[in-house]
């Protein structure tokens, strides 16, 4: 069996008491960070053989799982912080096993996405969620252009190094909207920072942003 295992995106506190079991049972752990997992797993006090699968590697791991799995084995899927697959590896493993008809599951947990989704205040009713957003300019501008024209609220992940880049961007493309920084979430400086772009630009100008975030677009 396949455990596809959601973990802390800040606050260890909310690993969940499911997560907590299928970590201690199953044969083996495949994680994108094995250092970074390792100190995570230290902290709960499981000790479990590790294995590497991240993007890099995961084109030639997924066949190696895959196999032990059939063998019977029981393999626990975790990435840094929230629920693989999410723009983390796993996808390609959930389809092999899909594919292969080896059994899964899904232990849900922290997601960054709906905290920031809900801390925004922006309506829940609809909403997309897009990654990452490019690095070059023009197709960064391009999305952002897509996300002004939605009824729903649209929800990217940002670069702290490029958030003030893509929020000058959000002033040519949508002066009036409401925006909300959702910034190291669960964690001791978490932060959620509404307002107009214009408005987000000038503080994060002479207060240089830290830590993962999450931009929120509210519907137009």
């Amino acid at each position: 069996m396949l455990y596809v295992v959601a973990t802390p995106i800040g606050n260890l506190g909310d690993i969940t008491l499911r997560a907590l079991d299928v970590l201690k049972s199953v044969h083996l752990i495949a994680a994108e960070d094995t250092r970074r997992s390792g100190m995570l797993l230290k902290h709960l006090g499981i000790k479990k053989p590790f294995i590497s699968y991240h993007e890099h590697n995961e084109a030639t791991r997924t066949p190696e799982l895959v196999e032990r799995l059939m063998r019977g084995e029981n393999v626990a899927l975790i990435t840094d912080a929230g629920t693989p697959g999410l723009s983390d590896p796993g996808l390609r493993l959930v389809r092999e096993c899909i594919q292969c008809e080896v059994p899964f599951t899904i232990i849900p947990g922290p997601s960054s996405i709906l905290t920031a989704l809900l801390g925004s205040g922006f309506s829940t009713d609809k909403f997309s969620f897009h990654g990452f957003l490019p690095v070059k300019s023009g197709q960064r501008e391009r999305e952002l252009r897509a996300a002004a024209e939605r009824e729903e609220t649209t929800i990217f992940f940002e670069s702290p190094y490029r958030l003030t880049k893509t929020l000058a961007a959000c002033i040519g493309v949508m002066p009036d909207r409401q925006l909300c920084v959702a910034r190291e979430l669960t964690k001791k400086f978490e932060e959620f920072r509404r307002g107009t772009a214009g408005e987000l630009l000038a503080h994060y100008q002479t207060h240089p942003p830290k830590g993962e975030i999450a931009l929120v677009i509210s519907g137009s």
